[in-house]
């Protein structure tokens, strides 16, 4: 190699290095945590609470592709918004709905073998749990009530 050829080598050494230490320490967290956020919107279900990028603070009623149903306030008022609104989950679904919720995920997967079975509707299903949770809701404010009057 050539004394120019080596200059250049040893000018551009410092720009080189500085490129990796802002990979390491400002780009790639960045895309760890892009990933995270993007897995924790792909895997929201039926009864969770979110809280929006907005401040809105619901409970999911239901889910669709790139959409969800949110429910808000005591006057349960609905609204459908985009998946990637979504800022956190505050509370995961717990019981029968995480459990449906998991049985048909797993039966909307492609599988690689084998014939393809006819299903229920999953949507259906969801339904379903959702009036399953609002009486278990209800008796548990039932009960809450009767508490508070003895």
């Amino acid at each position: 190699m050539s004394e120019n050829a080596q200059a250049t080598l040893v000018n551009f050494l410092p720009l080189i290095i500085l490129i990796a230490v802002m990979y390491f320490l400002m780009i790639r967290p960045q895309r760890k945590k892009d990933k995270a956020i993007n897995e924790m919107r792909r895997s929201l279900t039926v009864g969770d609470e979110i809280v929006t990028i907005g401040g809105i603070v619901g409970k999911i009623v239901k889910t669709k592709d790139e959409t969800i149903v949110i429910q808000v306030g005591s006057d349960r008022v609905k609204l459908e918004m985009m998946r990637w609104a979504v800022s956190s989950i505050t509370k995961e679904a717990r019981g029968k709905a995480r459990e449906v919720y998991d049985e048909v995920k797993e039966e909307d997967e492609p599988k690689k073998k084998g014939i393809k079975r006819l299903r229920k509707d999953p949507v259906e299903e969801l339904e379903a749990v959702e009036e399953e949770i609002k009486e278990i809701e209800k008796k548990d404010e039932e009960v809450r009530e009767a508490d508070e009057l003895v």
